[in-house]
């Protein structure tokens, strides 16, 4: 295509990549005028997501900015990107190996100036408006279950949504779930032990003493590290 030669290629999809994303698109309603092809709407998508920019700053040669942003909400609509993070770790289980035996879930709060779905008002940044992700990983830190709601949603609310939006599921004998102390509720163990989890909810206190046992090791980690590395993304990071 020749927007190849006027893009970088860093802010390109790799061939690889869009292998993956083709036979998950949606067929394209017949009638109509010709549309502009699916891989070049998804180079111009994924230059979007990846140097954050507004849709509208799309550069010409991807194309125009309301053609591939209405392209992207019918995918979006179509779960395309859910698919696809489920292909992708079903692929990195495949040739790596997903860790199900110690998942980590935690809640992260991130601003919503301008408000949209799934916002709310942030009890912790005085009343503004704000978004939180409830994200659950594998061992290795890599997303598996992700719910986003208002800023003004407790944890605890969210652990059953959040094990039901898995993207792939485990079926491993032993699971062990860490979590911090906003998920120390009956309701949040019960649900944790009828899933088939061994649950360890310990506050930070709990575990800078846990540490001190010989052979102990820190699992909770990787779920914060995943919430920095997601918080990283300009274009999640402000919706």
């Amino acid at each position: 295509p020749d927007f190849e030669s006027e893009i970088d290629a860093r802010f390109l999809p790799p061939p690889e990549l869009w292998a993956a994303v083709e036979p998950l698109l949606p067929e394209p309603p017949g009638g109509g005028r010709p549309r502009k092809p699916d891989r070049e709407v998804f180079a111009a998508i994924f230059y979007v997501l990846t140097t954050g920019i507004q849709w509208k700053a799309l550069p010409r040669c991807l194309g125009a900015a309301s053609t591939v942003h209405d392209r992207f909400q019918e995918w979006a609509e179509a779960d395309v990107f859910a698919h696809l993070w489920a292909t992708g770790l079903v692929e990195f289980d495949a040739s790596v190996g997903l860790d199900w035996t110690w998942q980590a879930i935690d809640g992260a709060t991130t601003k919503a100036p301008l408000g949209g779905a799934a916002t709310g008002p942030n009890p912790t940044d005085r009343g503004k408006s704000g978004t939180k992700r409830h994200l659950l990983t594998e061992g290795h830190g890599l997303p598996v279950g992700l719910v986003v709601t208002g800023a003004n949603r407790n944890d605890m609310t969210q652990v059953e949504p959040v094990l039901d939006s898995m993207a792939v599921v485990s079926f491993e004998a032993e699971q062990h779930l860490c979590a911090d102390k906003g998920y120390d509720f009956d309701s949040v163990r019960s649900a944790l032990s009828a899933s088939g989890y061994v649950t360890h909810i310990l506050s930070r206190g709990d575990e800078k003493l846990a540490l001190k046992m010989p052979g102990y090791r820190a699992r909770r980690w990787v779920v914060e590290a995943a919430h920095s590395w997601l918080n990283r993304f300009r274009r999640l990071l402000i919706r």
